[in-house]
């Protein structure tokens, strides 16, 4: 309800500006106490995913907080679990300005940022300095995405996702791997089979040599496209299989403009996100669902705008979800009203709803 009264402010402004606005004016209203007043967060729903205890099932998706500078005023939100990166190991500035656009007509959101952010190291001290994650141990469930350097060769990509997956594996409460973003020149080739059986086996020989090093082991998601045809989605679940990866995120952004090839910023370059690509998102779920056939927790994210979004994205074979551009359209009040419809969903007897499920 109060997020509606300031939308037409913040949709007034650029997107790139109100994005920051909108991130430092939650920031100073936590701290001010104003967000625990305001938002009610959602009944526990636990679930017990990739050895980890989520409070709910419905999490923050990367990108809203590249560089972990908003954690704990976004955990006030009531989130499950908090996603932040994707962090590279150098900083960089992304791609030139202008680079995300609104579709409000579609609820849809084109971004081409390409991994702006402060570079891994930095933030690794913003985590240090939130609550809800940090070095003493976390109080919530802290996702920490990372990347490639956007001028790092293909053929050393590997060595960027090590740099990072180090350096933060002591703070993460698991570590996903962005193989899929749009936005980064050719990134998008380690789905390829050769390549990714080649990055996870080096990323898995890594979490290995990490865990006895920090006395704990961290799962490893990989975060994939939904530009994917049936046989590429396989192909991927047999690696993720071969390699005994922890989990798996479908899925970021869509180079489709399905949907919103009517709007004038249509043609834009980048990512497209919101609402059109649900559809897309959904069937990689039930894709890759019947691929694995429960051997390993699938998080869902894309398109979800209300409860049933979320519900639909748990009955296609995720055990858990995230929102991003939802959040945009919606406010906080998206983040309660997913984890009751999904709450709901597994009580009813005719629904078989997989968010039941424990993956260990």
């Amino acid at each position: 309800m109060i997020y509606s009264l300031f939308r037409p402010l913040i949709f007034s402004l650029d997107a790139e500006a109100a994005h920051h606005a909108a991130l430092d004016a939650l920031q100073a209203a936590h701290a001010l106490g104003f967000v625990s007043c305001c938002i009610k967060h959602p009944a526990a729903i636990p679930r017990t995913i990739m050895g980890l205890a989520f409070p709910n099932p419905v999490g923050l998706a990367a990108g809203l907080d590249k560089n972990g500078a908003y954690i704990d005023a976004l955990a006030a939100l009531g989130f499950g679990f908090i996603e932040i990166g994707t962090v590279t190991p150098r900083p960089q500035q992304g791609n030139p300005k202008p680079r995300l656009f609104r579709l409000p007509e579609a609820r849809a959101i084109i971004n081409r940022m390409g991994f702006n952010n402060g570079g891994v190291d930095a933030l690794v001290e913003n985590v240090k300095r939130s609550k809800y994650g940090g070095a003493s141990g976390h109080s919530g469930i802290l996702g920490i995405n990372i990347g490639k350097n956007a001028d790092t060769p293909m053929e050393r990509a590997a060595d960027d996702y090590l740099v990072c997956l180090r350096k933060v594996y002591g703070y993460a409460s698991y570590v996903a791997a962005n193989i899929s973003s749009p936005n980064t020149k050719n990134l998008r080739q380690l789905q390829g089979e050769s390549e990714l059986d080649a990055l996870l086996a080096q990323l898995k020989a890594e979490q290995e040599k990490l865990a006895e090093l920090h006395g704990k082991y961290v799962p490893l998601a990989l975060k994939i496209a939904p530009d994917l045809n049936g046989e590429q989605v396989r192909q991927i679940a047999v690696l993720l299989l071969r390699h005994r990866m922890d989990g798996v995120i479908a899925t970021n952004t869509t180079l489709s403009r399905e949907g919103v090839e009517h709007l004038p910023q249509h043609a834009e370059a980048g990512g497209l996100s919101g609402a059109p690509v649900r559809d897309k998102s959904t069937a990689v779920i039930r894709e890759l669902a019947a691929a694995l056939g429960g051997a390993l927790p699938i998080i869902g994210v894309g398109g979800i705008l209300n409860g049933a979004d979320a519900v639909e994205k748990i009955q296609a074979g995720a055990s858990l979800v995230q929102l991003y551009s939802g959040l945009i359209y919606r406010g906080p009040e998206l983040v309660a009203e997913s984890v009751k419809a999904i709450g709901r969903a597994a009580l009813a007897p005719d629904k078989q709803c997989r968010a039941s499920e424990d993956f260990g």
